[in-house]
């Protein structure tokens, strides 16, 4: 393990990641660009959650590289990539099950998989404090409200008889993510890595 969080750390995967991620966000915005484009302004930041937590993500890697540490951006991006990785590879198995699973599914799931697991791996090099994760916690539970209360998600049209079941879902894995951020970068045990 600690060969692995070694390897994270080298200026060469940190500048592959971020030259990874970047296109990868900006895909992102472009998916969500019709139903930005229906969205009221007042919920426009909380739509396209993948791309976001991606965009977080890009922050944390340019100060990684700058050999800096942003504590909020750092819990924001751990909780949102598994989050929105994992809701999103969920929700696009569940399209199999609608027989609606086309390549760009396929490479939804992979995609987003790999920003659950990316999140994670940079836990040791996070330098989250409760505050920042209680401040996370909030955005993340609101955007959860924003999202199934004022029907915000983002659109899977052959899945919205599920939206209530897929709301209860989502809400327990807010909380678990924010469980995972809790006990992989605050109650860690003193693990205090620099970068090489």
């Amino acid at each position: 393990m600690k060969s692995i969080t070694y390897l994270m750390g080298q200026r060469w995967v940190l500048w592959t990641l971020l030259i990874i991620n970047v296109p990868g966000t900006i895909y992102g915005y472009i998916w969500y660009e019709s139903q930005l484009k229906i969205t009221p302004a007042k919920f426009l930041v909380f739509v396209p959650d993948s791309p976001t937590a991606s965009l977080f993500f890009c922050i944390v890697l340019v100060g990684f590289l700058l050999k800096k540490n942003w504590p909020l951006i750092e819990a924001l991006a751990i909780v949102t990539l598994f989050k929105y990785g994992i809701w999103a590879v969920v929700m696009n198995i569940l399209t199999y099950f609608t027989g609606d699973l086309t390549p760009v599914g396929y490479m939804l799931i992979f995609s987003h998989l790999g920003m659950a697991i990316q999140g994670l791996l940079y836990a040791p090099y996070y330098r989250i404090k409760p505050i920042h994760l209680v401040l996370v916690a909030v955005w993340t539970l609101h955007n959860d409200v924003i999202d199934y209360v004022f029907q915000m998600l983002p659109r899977y049209s052959m899945l919205d008889q599920y939206i209530p079941q897929i709301g209860y879902f989502t809400f327990w894995l807010s909380v678990t993510s924010i469980l995972i951020a809790y006990l992989l970068c605050v109650k860690k045990d003193g693990l205090k890595l620099s970068f090489p």
